[in-house]
Parts: C-alpha cells; structure tokens; sequence
C-alpha cells in the first residue's frame, strides 16, 4: 500500500513518563499510562498530568474497568492482578489460580462484557524464561462464573485482543515468534487455535491492536517495528527504527538461552525508545499511541486506518 510512516512523521505527547509500557485512550482526549512508580499517570486533553497511586507495583498491562478504577497487570515477581482505585488505593485482584500463586503477570484486558483476559508469559521467573522452546505461557478468564485457565502452551504469552464482533481472540506469542488467533465463544471459551503470522529476525511481538478494516497491528520491542497484517494475511511494517547490530546481538543470545531482561529493555535506536504497545486515539481513532519500555514519551503518528473503538471509549473523566 505504501503506507510506511517515516519518523519525520513522528510526533511525541507526554513528559517524565517512568517505563509508559501500556496507554490507554477515551473519545475525551484523555490517555492513561502505565508508570513503573506503581501507578497509572493521566495525560488529560491539555497535556496536564498526574499520577494516580504509586508503590510497590511494577504495571505493565492496564485496563480501564466499567467504575472508572483500573486493573493492573503486576509484572514484579510478588505478581497477580491489582484493582488501583482514582483515590490511589490498590486492592489485590487476582492473586492465584486453581490454589497456586499468581506470579508476574505481563497483561490484562477487559472486554464489552466486563471480563478479565489476564496474560502470564511464564511460570518460570529469573533470565532463563526468554527461550522459544519452553511453552508455559497461559491465559486466564475471569467473569461472573469465576476463574478459569482458557488457553494453554503458549511461547511467552504477551498481548492479547478479544475481537468480539468476529468471535475471536488474538495474542502475541513473543518468544514463539507468532500472532496466534483463537476462536471465541460467547462464554469466552477458547477453540480452534491458528497461527495467522510469524515473525523472524528483529520481530519480537509485544503490542497489539486491531483496526476497523480487520487489520491486526502488532508492535515489536527493540526492533521498533510497528507491523499490520491485513485480513488477507499481507503484511507491511509502517514503522521502524532499529539498530542492525544490536539486534543481531539480541538473536545470538536468544539462540544461545543467554537473552536477558536489561538486554530486551535497552533502547538502541534514532529516535523511539524501544516500542511494546499501541492504542488508537483522537477525534477519528487514527493518532496511533506508542507506549515503551524505555522512554520518558509517548510516540505518536497519523495511521492510515481507524482504530477499533476499545470497550472503555466512552469513559467517563473521573
């Protein structure tokens, strides 16, 4: 299509942003930031910002749930999901499942019917758990009836997107170098698992959205790429901004079960600040956000395509 976003059509909102992994965006205007001080920081529509909460958490996944509070994807090893209230309270979510602690967890999404989809990438913690062959990733339902594992034997399990309107769900496998696709029931089981796209040198698929003509995007940590795959299966990456070298590097020691976590996490590049998730913003839903792992902003560019409005599009400010 030819649709390749330079970075001269890179624009940045947001300052003194800790660890932005994760935005969410209203029809307001308004964005909410994962921060790694333990919150959540809101960037209202005049740029004014602030902090909501701040302890002991490490946020990585956050979802904007129906009363206005926020539940949080813990990625610190103490784990689980956390509600954090506007008042800055925090309460425990989910802490175990089936009776066994609930670890670090990588991500949490929260759909038209007010379900939890929670993410865990592993169950082994420490620098061995970046590998391409250990399949322990899961996800995890939580909705009236209670708690349940709905998918299982998945390579670090990252980002996942329940497309309603078709019945499916979509989820990055990071490690396992996949965009994997579920089929979806109404009750949220999970069926008819797919591989829709595979990545390879460079692409370590973290973010993930979807747009209003069927394309999924995808967003990878290091390379910078910012990749949409279209109903048809095509792909094309709009964005990027990497450094050859040091993704080779990444490779060799991904390869070599040497990959660590400060190694994943260092920014290499001209002008983003190591790219791992998306959201779809302004009047039309095409600013697309760029939350990162190690910068202080939010990238932003115009996308050719509008955005899938999220279940929390018409939040409420307060």
């Amino acid at each position: 299509m030819g649709t390749e976003i330079g970075l001269h059509g890179i624009g940045f909102v947001g300052e003194g942003l800790a660890r932005p992994e994760c935005v969410l965006a209203t029809r307001r205007g308004d964005l909410f930031v994962s921060d790694r001080r333990g919150g959540v920081t809101h960037i209202e529509p005049d740029g004014a910002q602030r902090l909501i909460g701040g302890g002991s958490l490490v946020p990585n996944g956050i979802a904007l749930l129906r009363d206005g509070s926020f539940a949080i994807a813990n990625l610190s090893d103490d784990g689980g999901v956390w509600r954090l209230y506007r008042d800055g309270r925090i309460e425990p979510e989910v802490t175990e499942i089936a009776g066994r602690r609930l670890g670090s967890v990588n991500f949490v999404r929260t759909d038209s019917q007010g379900r939890l989809w929670i993410c865990v990438s592993t169950v082994r913690p420490g620098e061995n758990q970046y590998r391409t062959d250990v399949p322990d990733g899961f996800i995890a339902l939580k909705d009236e009836a209670g708690l349940r594992v709905v998918a299982t034997d998945l390579v670090w399990t990252n980002e996942c997107f329940p497309d309603e309107a078709r019945g499916h769900l979509y989820v990055n496998e990071t490690f396992g170098r996949r965009l994997t696709r579920f089929d979806m029931a109404p009750d949220g089981s999970l069926s008819n698992r797919i591989t829709i796209a595979t990545f390879g040198h460079g692409d370590y698929p973290d973010g993930l959205s979807m747009d209003e003509a069927g394309g999924v995007w995808v967003v990878s940590v290091a390379s910078n790429r910012v990749i949409r795959i279209a109903p048809d299966g095509t792909r094309e990456v709009l964005v990027e901004d990497s450094d050859e070298s040091h993704l080779d590097a990444l490779e060799a020691a991904l390869h070599a079960r040497k990959l660590t976590r400060p190694m994943i996490h260092e920014a290499r590049s001209r002008l983003l600040r190591n790219s791992s998730s998306i959201a779809f913003g302004g009047a039309d839903r095409r600013t697309a956000h760029l939350g990162c792992l190690a910068g202080e902003r939010l990238a932003t560019f115009r996308a050719p395509f509008a955005g899938v409005a999220p279940v929390h599009w018409d939040a409420n400010r307060d």
